[in-house]
């Protein structure tokens, strides 16, 4: 398990004096002479598109802007594996016969990037692992505090629950085993939640996949009996979808699911009822921290001065910028996502929801 040593200086505190020495570099933000691919363009690798939505509508562009931002001849390479390992391996390697400097990587299989990292390193190359914590001498790491994730997660759910929680058998469907995060949420969550439920009766793999989840959640259901299930963890937005679905389909009803990614529909499965919560994490601050650290890298300077933390991984101490999870209930919405910006109250309040979005005062 990776252990995380907090430094003083916060992650906010870091980024804005990150800015401010990438501003001092020179006034177009460019801060080296161009003379290649590798001074101008940040490659940037993310995994799917299907189980989590977040990766095009969010972090490509807020990425692609962070960087135009600090960098005005710079640009951005960007590729989505599309949850095929593979597929990504084969982005990876293009990058590097083009001659990218800079790679922001966000693993399909994290596990297995240690020889894809090496081979940039050989290259001259420098890998950052963004939002999961990629195999390997990275040179940064960028993501939310994911064991924390897990515990706001768990503690979510017991509020969910509440007096009933202590006598409560629940299921927990967690991500894939390839990706590092979903270890360290599915851990957070049991610190929330071990003593405190009754039991934890099923306990399965959903893999980041809405279908896979719902095949889980059936065999749950088999498996304890449509009474025996009082909540149910669910490691991401898109796979509660489908549970919600598949618990709709066995008839049953009243129990607590929660997720996380605080995807459109999920806030308004929260605004009906449906979800119980989800878990916030601001794209912005996480894809500022992605641009921040990729110029950084293309202009040559030290990392280090700006990381927040250092994440042990391997052996290596890496600099790292972690930031922190906000739930999100029925409750919260209006001072959350909204007030956010992620979502506008137009986009939230459909026809469908209008009147759920008034009981929650989203306007």
């Amino acid at each position: 398990m990776n252990t995380v040593t907090r430094r003083t200086l916060s992650s906010t505190a870091a980024l804005a004096l990150a800015l401010l020495s990438l501003t001092a570099c020179g006034s177009d933000g460019s801060g080296t002479k161009s003379d290649g691919v590798g001074d101008t363009t940040v490659g940037l690798l993310l995994p799917e598109k299907t189980s989590s939505t977040r990766y095009e509508a969010f972090d490509k562009p807020m990425i692609e802007a962070s960087v135009a931002s600090l960098c005005t001849n710079c640009s951005v390479d960007y590729a989505n594996a599309d949850g095929d390992e593979g597929v990504q391996k084969q982005q990876f390697d293009a990058l590097l016969a083009k001659g990218v400097k800079v790679i922001l990587l966000d693993p399909v299989n994290a596990k297995n990037t240690a020889p894809w990292v090496e081979a940039a390193t050989a290259k001259g190359a420098k890998v950052v692992a963004y939002d999961r914590l990629a195999a390997g001498n990275v040179a940064a790491y960028i993501s939310f505090d994911n064991s924390r994730t897990g515990e706001l997660q768990g503690a979510a759910l017991l509020e969910a629950l509440g007096p009933k929680a202590a006598t409560a058998q629940i299921a927990m469907i967690n991500g894939a085993e390839s990706d590092p995060n979903a270890a360290s949420f599915k851990s957070g969550a049991h610190k929330a939640l071990d003593g405190k439920v009754k039991k934890i009766g099923y306990e399965q793999s959903g893999e980041w996949k809405p279908e896979v989840a719902a095949q889980k959640m059936t065999e749950a259901i088999r498996s304890l009996g449509k009474d025996g299930i009082q909540a149910v963890y669910v490691a991401n937005d898109g796979m509660a979808a489908s549970v919600i679905d598949t618990l709709k389909g066995a008839g049953i009803k009243n129990v607590p699911v929660g997720g996380q990614d605080a995807s459109l529909d999920a806030i308004q499965r929260i605004l009906t009822g449906d979800q119980a919560y989800t878990i916030y994490k601001p794209y912005k601050p996480e894809t500022d921290a992605a641009g921040t650290i990729a110029v950084h890298l293309l202009k040559g300077l030290d990392v280090t001065s700006i990381a927040s933390s250092i994440t042990e991984s391997g052996g290596s101490h890496v600099p790292s910028m972690l930031l922190t999870p906000i739930v999100v209930t029925k409750a919260k919405v209006a001072v959350t996502v909204v007030a956010g910006g992620l979502y506008t109250a137009e986009q939230v309040c459909t026809a469908a929801y209008a009147a759920a979005c008034a009981e929650a005062g989203v306007k």
